[in-house]
């Protein structure tokens, strides 16, 4: 299996996610961000310069600016087959140890005083030491961001929920193979793990305005066309 071409699509909107079926509302005493595998690798499968990924590469910033714990994962790339274990059969060796590949996309470099785990499956959490990490922080609530919706997010949002941390799943901060697998990611979530919102309805809940628009991002590089293996 490899990643499809990503076709431009427009981001989720308020009006398109389902209600909450939970009582929970982010608190910035308990709340710490997580960017989900925006390494260059994945991001270069989106289309250059159009929605999603100017779209998400905003939001993402704005998240930044909340002054929340900001945790990324990131894939260590040139793993072993038995590192990669089942993935492998689903989507081959994964990426290699180039910094073309590995690094996390310039807009969202990470600062001093973040916190990065290195995933070797779907989920943030296995293996990872991510829990212990959100247990140092006392946290107990995790906004998801970044890439694949429907693959690593949402596993990472079961994980959350499997761990008694509140996920929310952000739906214009993360995207998709298509805008349907993303609808259908976040229409599971909200029906069995998380609650769904966007950016600005997860900042105004902290108290926090949403963000200046940014400047534009740095130029992404183009698709290559190879075929992708990772399942981020």
């Amino acid at each position: 299996m490899s990643i499809p071409p990503i076709r431009p699509y427009a981001l989720p909107t308020a009006a398109e996610l389902l209600p909450p079926a939970v009582d929970w509302r982010p608190d910035p005493r308990r709340c710490a961000v997580l960017i989900h595998d925006m390494q260059r690798y994945f991001v270069d499968f989106l289309p250059r310069g159009a929605s999603p990924t100017t779209g998400l590469l905003e939001t993402i910033g704005s998240l930044r600016t909340a002054g929340l714990p900001v945790i990324f994962s990131v894939q260590p790339g040139g793993m072993s087959r038995g590192e990669r274990g089942l993935v492998h059969d689903f989507w081959g060796p994964g990426m290699s140890t180039d910094p073309a590949h590995r690094s996390v996309v310039a807009p969202l470099t990470p600062a001093a005083g973040d916190h990065v785990v290195t995933k070797y499956r779907y989920s943030a959490f296995f293996r990872t030491g991510l829990a212990q990490l959100m247990k140092d922080l006392g946290r107990d609530q995790l906004a998801v961001c970044g890439v694949f919706a429907h693959i690593g997010c949402l596993a990472t949002a079961m994980d959350a929920f499997a761990h008694d941390i509140q996920p929310f799943l952000l739906a214009d901060a993360t995207a998709d193979f298509t805008r349907a697998d993303h609808l259908a990611a976040l229409h599971h979530a909200a029906r069995r793990c998380a609650v769904t919102m966007t950016t600005g309805t997860f900042l105004s809940a902290l108290g926090r305005a949403p963000a200046a628009r940014p400047a534009p991002p740095a130029r992404l590089s183009p698709a290559s066309g190879r075929s992708a293996a990772g399942g981020s």
